[in-house]
Parts: C-alpha cells; sequence; structure tokens
C-alpha cells in the first residue's frame, strides 16, 4: 500500500511515494531538489606537518559533511591534480567539468607550530565566475587529534549551516547512553559520530534512561540505589553527581522541558506506575496520570512543553498516548503491536518510536523505528527487519534519529537520517543502549 504524507518543518521533512508494505520520507532542506555536489579536497600543509592532524582534521571534515545529508560528495578520484590550499590556487574551470562536476568547493590548509594548530578554510560557490566566495574561516586549536577535530567540526557546521537553510549542524553535538561495565551499567558521553566516548558514572550499579538537559550542563537519569529506583543528576560542569530529591517507589525514565524547567518521568510512589512532573530542582511534584497500568516513558514535546508523549498498558500491549502537559485530553497514537519509547522531533510535529506491529509468537516483523505525523497519525517504517531497534533519539537539527540496534549481534548505538538511510554503527566494543541526543 502506497502511504505519502507531507511534512513541513523546522527540521523539514518531504513527502515521497512508498515502495509497495513500506513507507518512506525524506530528510533535510533542499525541498526535494538534487543534492548539492561539494568537492572536499584534503588541506594543505606545509612540510614538518604531523600527518595525524592532517589525517584527524581531513578525514572528520569529510565525515560531517557527508553525514548531513545535504550533499552529493564528489569521490576524491574525480578531483583535479593540482587541488588549491588558498583562493589564489582556485581555478573554477577545473572543478565545473566532469568528473568533478562540483557545485561547492571547500578548501584550505592547516599548519601546526608544536603547541597551536592553525586552520584556514574557504568555501567556493563554482557556479559563481563573479564572487565565488561564501565562506573564508580561521580557527585556531589546540595542536592535537582533538583540536584538529574540533577545527574540522567548526568549519563543517559553518557550511552546513549556509548551504543547509540555516539550521545549525550538530556536528559539535553529544549523545549520553548506557555502557555495560560488566555486570554494572553506567551512563557514558560521546561526540555526535561516536569519537571520544567516556564514562560519567561510576555507580557500580545499574543506570538507565539517560537524557542532557537542555543547555548541556547536567544529565537526568535513573539507577538503583539499594533496593530503590530513583531520578538522579550528574553535572557536567562540576564531573560529579549532584544532589536530587527522593519520591518514594520506584521511579524512572526522567526527560526534560524544552526549556530546561521540568522534568517529567515514572513513579510507582502511588502504589501503580505513574507519569508526574517536577521542577529541574525536584520540587513542585504533580502527578498526571491516574489509570490503573503502567505509564511509562514520558518526554516532553520540545518546541512547545504543552504536551507529553509516553508509553501506557492500560488497555493491554503497552501503546503510544500524547496528553496535555497538565495530563489533560490523553489520546491514543498507536492501536496494535507493542509501542515503546517515544522521541519528540525537535519541532514538536513528530514522534520516533519502536514498534512491533505484529505481536505475538510467530507473527512476522521486528521490532522497528518508525516515525508519526501527529497531526495526521500517518506514520512510516525507518528501519526494517535487521535486529532488536529501540530507543530512537532526535538530533538537535532534526535531520538524524539515534537509536538502540542489536543487529551487530549485541545492542550498540546507531544513527540514521531521519528518512531511515545512511545507517551507520557508533558503537562497537561491550554493550551500549538508550541513547538520547543533546539539544544542541
Amino acid at each position: 500500500m502506497m502511504k505519502r504524507f507531507a511534512i513541513v518543518l523546522t527540521v523539514v521533512l518531504l513527502a515521497i511515494s512508498a515502495f509497495p508494505q513500506q513507507d518512506w520520507i525524506r530528510t533535510g532542506t533542499g525541498l526535494g531538489v538534487e543534492k548539492l555536489r561539494l568537492a572536499v579536497p584534503d588541506f594543505k600543509t606545509p612540510p614538518g606537518t604531523s600527518a595525524e592532524l592532517a589525517t584527524a582534521f581531513n578525514g572528520t571534515l569529510w565525515n560531517d559533511l557527508e553525514n548531513a545529508g545535504l550533499f552529493d560528495m564528489v569521490s576524491k578520484s574525480f578531483y583535479p591534480l593540482q587541488t588549491p590550499g588558498a583562493p589564489q590556487e582556485y581555478t573554477a574551470a577545473a572543478w565545473n567539468v566532469p568528473p568533478p562536476n562540483a557545485a561547492m568547493v571547500a578548501f584550505g590548509s592547516l599548519s601546526a607550530d608544536g603547541t597551536n594548530l592553525t586552520v584556514l578554510g574557504w568555501l567556493y560557490d563554482v557556479r559563481n565566475q563573479t564572487s565565488p566566495q561564501v565562506l573564508g574561516k580561521q580557527y585556531r586549536e589546540a595542536a592535537s587529534t582533538d583540536g584538529a577535530r574540533t577545527a574540522a567540526h567548526k568549519f563543517a557546521n559553518e557550511i552546513i549551516f549556509r548551504l543547509g537553510g540555516g539550521i545549525a549542524g550538530i556536528t559539535e553535538s553529544k549523545i549520553v547512553y548506557v555502557c555495560a561495565n560488566g555486570r554494572n551499567k553506567e551512563i557514558c558521553i560521546m561526540d555526535y559520530d561516536g569519537a571520544n566516548s567516556r564514562q560519567l558514572t561510576r555507580l557500580g550499579s545499574i543506570a538507565l534512561s539517560p537524557h542532557l538537559s537542555p543547555d548541556g550542563s547536567r544529565v537526568a537519569f535513573s539507577a538503583l540505589s539499594g533496593n530503590n529506583w530513583d531520578i538522579m543528576m550528574y553535572s557536567l560542569e562540576l564531573g560529579r553527581m549532584v544532589s536530587f530529591p527522593h519520591f518514594g517507589g520506584t521511579n524512572l525514565s526522567p526527560s526534560w522541558s524544552g526549556d530546561g524547567t521540568k522534568l517529567v518521568f515514572s513513579s510507582s510512589r502511588s502504589g501503580d506506575p505513574e507519569i508526574y512532573s517536577v521542577s529541574a530542582s525536584g520540587s513542585d511534584l504533580k502527578r498526571l496520570t491516574n489509570v490503573h497500568g503502567p505509564d511509562v516513558s514520558p518526554v516532553f514535546n520540545p518546541q512547545s512543553g504543552a504536551q507529553v508523549a509516553w508509553v501506557s498498558g492500560r488497555t493491554g500491549l503497552p501503546q503510544i498516548y500524547v496528553m496535555g502537559a497538565d495530563g489533560t485530553n490523553p489520546q491514543k497514537m498507536t492501536d496494535q503491536g507493542y509501542a515503546v519509547s517515544p522521541s519528540w522531533s525537535p519541532n514538536g510535529q513528530f514522534l520516533a518510536f519502536s514498534w512491533l506491529r505484529r505481536y505475538g509468537p510467530g507473527a512476522p516483523g521486528a521490532r522497528d523505528i518508525y516515525l508519526m505525523d501527529i497531526a495526521t497519525g500517518k506514520w512510516a517504517q525507518l528501519t526494517h527487519d535487521g535486529g532488536a531497534n529501540d530507543f530512537p533519539s532526535w538530533s538537535p537539527d532534526g535531520r538524524h534519529i539515534v537509536f538502540q540496534s542489536s543487529r551487530s549481534g549485541s545492542d550498540q548505538i546507531w544513527s540514521m537520517l531521519a528518512d531511515g538511510s545512511q545507517q551507520k554503527q557508533l558503537t562497537r566494543s561491550g554493550r551500549n543502549s538508550e541513547p538520547a541526543w543533546s539539544f544542541k
């Protein structure tokens, strides 16, 4: 069956027809036009510059731009023999004809003096003969691989912002997740592309459901403390745990409001798992649901703060619901199978979630990531029968989704564009789950 729906966004998602039995959407800011062909030759280096720094910068810049989902990256095998490192070395005639046939060229140079790394970068419009320069930037970072990656992230973000409809890129964003450490589960954090992972908590227990605050200063999560599950808080600014109230019962899956002033979470303090809201400091506790059956995994609409999506088992198998932030007007969004782990798009118009549409022994299909248009209830399937896929989380630009998948043989973190394409594995060692993208 063919399904179509239009998606207008801060995120910009477009409707296209699908293959039979499948629903597909596209993401980006091109409004259906062909992707921009972008050439990115390796930046030039003077003699004596560390090859390690050059490799880190060039590899990171290329990956950032390729991951953006906005560009048709011109293969380096198509480049002319002489590539530019400065404007005086640039010749449009070398780039605007086959085989490169590029629309834009990003080029530059990098050098290191032992302490500092200096990067000069330009972006040129190949087809503009009168005023081709779109960008000209200089960056100074520490002469280290981290410094080289940082400079590449910054330059890539500038290009993405200029050519991607004025939407900031995600190259400097972070992902928090659950990392298994023997029998324990701790909270870890990594760059958006899976690099620079590090462990935050050392509780020697089980920690779940991490979410970064909108300002990126704190991570809220739930953890087993003694015999109780409590909401806990880790300060990235202080590098340690900070106090947060204990509410009694089992308290799980905290999630921030878009303005960072509130949290919603599930608590069994009344005897039945219900949804509660609380201020960022843990005060002003309010109960939002009051129906028999488990209510878990709440998430605020980040755009308006006026809605909460959550999972309820009040009618049997878990389904996705949406209600007002004060608990009013609950609406059931899914009506079959086993649906869990809702995540709002940054513009508040769509939910990503995990859905086993045909639940039961011998039922066909698998647990996959789906996208739903809240206004119409229409949905699109993003992953297709590759292991168990769960815990989707949107990138701050709304063009990507990170999720957990067992397709490689163990639970690992993967990312994809919001149309389901460009699925990439981010973690490979140990067991990693429940990813959550930063707000910016």
